[in-house]
């Protein structure tokens, strides 16, 4: 059994939308927004503080995920009148009567081309000193942050997607996009979250059937532009995203919201039949008819707890050096294979050679492909489908003696458990201690074994 999320975005998706969803998402919710801080503490960005709140949406209690900027980093991305004109919401607000947002300034923190200019017409000075970063400095921010390297590679993916939608609607190449809707702080730290939390959740598969979009036009750096805007339009467009059109005046889709979504999703239909595990509700900032909250759900395909499909991909390749494979190999588990290993064989004529074989999920098969085929010298690759049985999982924190740790905890078929601690739980706490990697491990089983609840 995997963790499987589904996103369910009737009423559109951002980026704050989905870290207070999936925030809301968990179970240990006090120590999952302690992780997420100390995470975003770790990111040489300044300007912002991260608060987390329960706010009212419609009557339902919901998850709030606000980034404060400071007055050189605001953006004021939440304008409505800037964005939409005077008279745009003037008969809409009254529609969310709970008012949760004393302050309601329905910071949507998105990444596109509404982070503008602050050139309109306002009594105050906006024009503050936004940093115009590219994606290689987005990229150097995530590499040095505290993340691991599964988020760390969730967040490079989110970004990448941006930037690519970016420069073609700019007309520009990928190494020459520097815009402020990317390097702004609070997209920083939309993209940093999402990718932290999917990776501390442990989800391994995401379902979203489509995304809600808007109507009309909005306002933003370059002019007026329909909805959905042309970031957005070529994400869904290269990625396969289905969009249903609400009859809502306004923009519902992000930037940010549907690179996530490109980034994270591996299938577009529920199953069948399942069961929900847990749900959370993010609350979105802005005021249109319908009220804006992204439901995630923790779903179980009641008919494969047992069993799961994956993909074996394997290639044979006699000109290619130890090194290269061993980059490949990393580059491949980074991007999503469940697996991967390579081991000496011969081939025809006696040539010493290696087959590398990497296990993966039908949606990643594509990726896996092109970085096998781009950082190797194969020409050639053998795909099949197989059936694999399962233990159902789930990952839980753990308090031990030598601070708190993630352990994946196993139901055997005879009802019994088994736990193993996480690989960079373990080294995180031997890079502060004096332990070797080996006795942390026994510590830390030890204790475990003491637990009565392990």
């Amino acid at each position: 059994m995997s963790n499987m999320l589904y996103l369910d975005a009737q009423t559109g998706i951002s980026g704050d939308m989905t870290v207070a969803a999936l925030l809301d998402l968990g179970a240990d919710k006090e120590v999952l927004e302690k992780g997420l801080l100390s995470a975003l503490n770790s990111l040489s960005v300044q300007g912002f503080q991260a608060n987390i709140s329960r706010v009212k949406k419609a009557g339902l209690d919901c998850c709030d995920f606000d980034v404060v900027l400071d007055h050189e980093h605001e953006n004021h991305d939440h304008d409505m009148e800037y964005l939409y004109g005077h008279n745009h919401h003037e008969h809409e607000h009254h529609h969310d009567h709970d008012h949760e947002h004393e302050h309601d300034h329905h910071h949507d923190h998105h990444d596109h081309e509404h982070h503008h200019d602050h050139d309109h017409k306002h009594n105050h000075d906006h024009h503050h000193h936004h940093e115009h970063r590219g994606f290689y400095d987005i990229k150097k921010i995530i590499d040095e942050s505290g993340l691991t390297d599964r988020a760390k590679s969730v967040a490079t993916r989110i970004f990448e997607i941006i930037a690519e939608a970016e420069a073609k609607a700019h007309g520009e190449s990928f190494e020459k996009v520097h815009f402020h809707e990317v390097g702004a702080v609070d997209s920083i730290v939309d993209v940093v979250s999402v990718a932290y939390l999917i990776d501390a959740l442990d989800i391994t598969e995401v379902i979203v059937p489509y995304l809600s979009e808007g109507q009309g036009s909005v306002r933003c750096q370059h002019g007026i532009l329909p909805v959905p805007v042309p970031a957005v339009t070529n994400i869904v467009t290269a990625h396969g995203i289905s969009l249903k059109v609400q009859n809502v005046q306004g923009e519902l889709v992000t930037p940010t919201g549907a690179a996530i979504v490109a980034a994270i999703k591996t299938r577009s239909s529920l199953p069948e039949t399942f069961e929900i595990i847990g749900s959370g509700l993010g609350a979105g900032k802005r005021a249109y008819e319908r009220p804006s909250i992204l439901r995630a759900m923790l779903i179980r395909d009641v008919k494969a707890d047992a069993s799961d499909y994956i993909y074996k991909l394997e290639t044979d390749i006699d000109d290619c050096s130890g090194e290269a494979l061993g980059y490949t190999m990393d580059k491949l588990l980074k991007a999503g294979a469940l697996d991967a290993h390579y081991v000496p064989v011969f081939m025809k004529k006696n040539r010493p050679a290696y087959e590398l074989t990497v296990i993966c999920k039908e949606a990643d098969v594509s990726t896996v492909e092109s970085i096998i085929f781009s950082e190797t010298t194969s020409i050639g690759i053998r795909r099949s489908k197989m059936e694999r049985s399962i233990l159902p999982r789930s990952i839980e924190t753990v308090k031990t003696s030598l601070g708190e740790i993630l352990v994946k905890k196993c139901t055997l078929p005879d009802g019994s458990e088994r736990c193993y601690p996480e690989y960079e739980s373990i080294k995180k706490i031997a890079e502060n201690e004096k332990f070797s990697y080996q006795k942390i491990v026994n510590i830390i089983n030890k204790e475990m074994l003491e637990k009565e609840d392990f």
